[in-house]
């Protein structure tokens, strides 16, 4: 039997190291969210019971390419592709998902945001014609547009409840069970895993309090916010951490971005796909509903993201709701700040990009004020600065 070490074991060992008593101080970490992360966990004041997903393992998703139908199961379609069977189909064009031709065997999934974040508006003809279909999930709710945007995780959690609860609103609670969340996952790795884990918690609180209790559905795509046209093949690696986050915390699905930038080939859409099949079958990652839980690291994460996003998410309720804040600009003037405050630690090299600010290449072209407009949302990525 090996003896148990305490806390004050751990932490004379560290002092030893480090040389210095102030072992904290050093391994404190500063981040955006505002998180308090210890460098030492031991326990978690409140452990949380297994968080289960809507699928039973995570759908791996591509776009289409030809003669693929043998080994990919599932598909993000931007046009309609016929004599596809027994497939998941996810519709993220509204023309396509309007006038697409439904094949029983197959399952459909429409990733179209019926809130135009740039009218303050919901519009409400194409949200009926897309529920009178027979889809497995007929209403996306885009967030991934938020964190492209620069939005904080605690805003994206925030902002994901205000929108759902102005859908419920608009039609009625049976509307929980048509929505699919669309979340983009950034760099913060860990971060990340706890960013998935909270939404799980915060729409499952929300659902429950508007009595239909209902385990939300998560779309999980790679962030454009932190890839590079420059070195292209290191958004492979980027986007690769990325989907390793998704799947361990329990996503439904998982798309990869293709990693080219400019000009993308088919090639560079097969390589972006094969990411995931690496993870899925080297790694076996995608088969659990919450392969994070009993980390205390990442639980603790988990609730203290929870608890800031239920916060924002009441203010924002008291404020009239998200859309009134659209049409006040005040949503648009939070995600601003919070991408401008970022980029500015891009700037500083706070935050690194390998060829971008770290070991560059090339000088800054833009100033974070040039890039960041408090009146609109709209993605932004982090090497613009630099490009």
């Amino acid at each position: 039997m090996f003896p148990k070490n305490t806390l004050s074991d751990w932490e004379n060992l560290v002092k030893k190291q480090l040389k210095t008593e102030d072992i904290y101080g050093i391994l404190g970490k500063e981040n955006l969210e505002e998180i308090q992360v210890k460098p030492y966990y031991d326990s978690v004041a409140q452990p949380l019971s297994i968080l289960p997903k809507a699928e039973e393992s995570t759908q791996l998703v591509s776009d289409y390419i030809q003669d693929s139908e043998e080994e990919i199961y599932a598909y993000l379609l931007q046009n309609n592709v016929e004599d596809l069977s027994e497939k998941s189909i996810y519709l993220n064009n509204k023309d396509l998902a309007d006038h697409i031709k439904i094949e029983d065997s197959n399952r459909y999934y429409a990733l179209v945001d019926v809130i135009d974040e740039n009218n303050a508006s919901i519009d409400l003809h194409l949200a009926n014609e897309l529920r009178s279909k027979r889809l497995d999930r007929s209403l996306g709710v885009d967030v991934a547009v938020l964190q492209n945007a620069g939005a904080s995780i605690v805003q994206q959690l925030a902002f994901s409840l205000a929108k759902i609860k102005e859908l419920v609103e608009t039609f009625d609670v049976e509307i929980l069970d048509e929505l699919i969340i669309k979340i983009a996952v950034g760099p913060q790795y860990f971060f990340e895993i706890a960013k998935i884990r909270a939404l799980k918690i915060l729409v499952y609180q929300l659902s429950k309090e508007l009595g239909k209790p209902c385990i939300p559905y998560i779309y999980a795509e790679t962030s454009l916010r932190n890839k590079a046209k420059n070195d292209e093949e290191n958004n492979l690696i980027r986007s690769t951490l990325e989907l390793a986050s998704a799947m361990i915390a329990g996503a439904d699905a998982v798309y990869s971005r293709n990693f080219k930038l400019e000009n993308p080939t088919e090639l560079s859409a097969e390589l972006s796909f094969k990411q995931q099949i690496v993870l899925a079958y080297e790694s076996i990652i995608n088969v659990f509903d919450d392969a994070a839980n009993g980390s205390y690291f990442v639980e603790d994460c988990t609730q203290q993201l929870a608890e800031k996003a239920w916060n924002l998410f009441v203010e924002i309720e008291e404020k009239g709701g998200y859309l009134e804040l659209l049409k006040q600009k005040e949503i648009q003037k939070m995600v601003a700040q919070h991408a401008k405050t970022e980029q500015q630690w891009v700037a500083e090299g706070k935050i690194k990009l390998i060829g971008v600010n770290l070991y560059p290449q090339l000088a800054s072209t833009k100033t974070v004020e040039e890039m960041y407009d408090e009146l609109e949302i709209k993605e932004i990525r982090w090497a613009e600065m630099y490009e």
